[in-house]
């Protein structure tokens, strides 16, 4: 491959965190390799230079633990998708790989260039892989066709089928040396810092939370809480030194947290169908669930505190495996080229 188009997500952090240790690896394969960023700014800064930046269709964070759909919608310029999807130059590419974003996979959908999808949104849709016992029906048809691809490599807690790898963890944490300093870290990016510090404190006065927080500018002492700013170095470091993690059913933060060893509880966002398929495989593999932090939900979280245990995880350095079984996969003659 010579010229290479690599799209990210930038709602969230997850699919940016990826990006870290794939973007070297793409282009130690291809003689170049230009980015894309879509969606509303990310907490994380790519440390390459972005070729296109586009509006694109992000989801907002809520505050009481879902998306805000008003927000959501109010920032999704449908003239402007179609324009940056018209003007978007994929044709003069040799593959675009895509995590998630939108623009690029339906510019490609549109004039036939091939476009293969390496995200963990291509494993949640396997055939194989864990599902809520409730089905979203809407929910999945937005996950399947909200960045419709040719090819689909995924990354998963768990292998679930041939083309499903484990999670790529970022070399930074690999670096880590984590250890106990007794405080649990909290990243629930749909709940607001008020909420928080009302639960957590009503659920423990002798835990110390260092809670992560979206709507929150400066540092901040709440009795045994502590609420700071999101920041990546900040939050990595609280991360390897926990007890455990309380967070959303994301994907990038609990894989971090089972490699790093810390017990884990997860809070899936209200509405989110990726986030409720997360929830479904971590508690298939003994990571505790609860919907809410509502009062119902706070028995659960005070034995997880008590009586927690650690999922052992082993989750190899593989992704460089990933991009060349996905090169030769698209270099082979039997690899259609019409979208599906």
């Amino acid at each position: 491959m010579s010229r290479i188009l690599y799209a990210i997500q930038g709602t969230g952090n997850g699919h940016l965190s990826r990006a870290l240790d794939v973007v070297p690896l793409l282009q130690a394969r291809a003689a170049q390799v230009d980015l894309l960023v879509s969606g509303p700014p990310a907490d994380i800064q790519l440390p390459f230079k972005v070729r296109y930046r586009c509006h694109g269709m992000g989801f907002i964070f809520g505050k009481k633990g879902g998306i805000n759909f008003v927000k959501t919608f109010w920032q999704l310029n449908s003239v402007a998708f179609l324009r940056e999807m018209r003007l978007l130059p994929v044709e003069s590419y040799d593959l675009v790989v895509n995590d998630f974003e939108p623009v690029s996979a339906w510019a490609c959908r549109l004039r036939g260039v091939p476009c293969v999808s390496l995200s963990h949104q291509s494993a949640v849709l396997g055939e194989a892989a864990p599902r809520p016992k409730k089905d979203d029906a809407v929910g999945r048809a937005v996950l399947r066709h909200y960045a419709p691809a040719t090819e689909h490599f995924g990354f998963h807690f768990e292998r679930y089928d041939s083309h499903t790898a484990t999670p790529v963890i970022r070399q930074q944490v690999r670096d880590l040396a984590p250890r106990n300093d007794g405080h649990y870290t909290v990243y629930l990016p749909a709940f607001d810092e008020e909420t928080l510090v009302r639960r957590l404190r009503y659920l423990s006065r002798d835990v110390r939370w260092e809670v992560f927080s979206k709507h929150s500018q400066q540092e901040s002492e709440h009795g045994n809480v502590r609420v700071r700013p999101v920041s990546g170095a900040a939050f990595t470091d609280s991360l390897a030194r926990s007890a455990g993690v309380l967070c959303g059913a994301g994907f990038e933060t609990p894989a971090e947290a089972l490699y790093l060893g810390k017990k884990l509880l997860v809070v899936p966002m209200r509405n989110q169908y990726e986030q409720a398929c997360n929830a479904a495989a971590l508690a298939h593999m003994g990571v505790p669930v609860v919907k809410n932090l509502k009062d119902k939900s706070l028995g659960v979280l005070d034995e997880w505190l008590r009586k927690g245990v650690v999922v052992p995880v082993d989750y190899p350095d593989e992704t460089g495996e990933v991009l060349d079984r996905m090169l030769a996969k698209i270099n082979s003659p039997e690899v259609a080229i019409r979208p599906q």
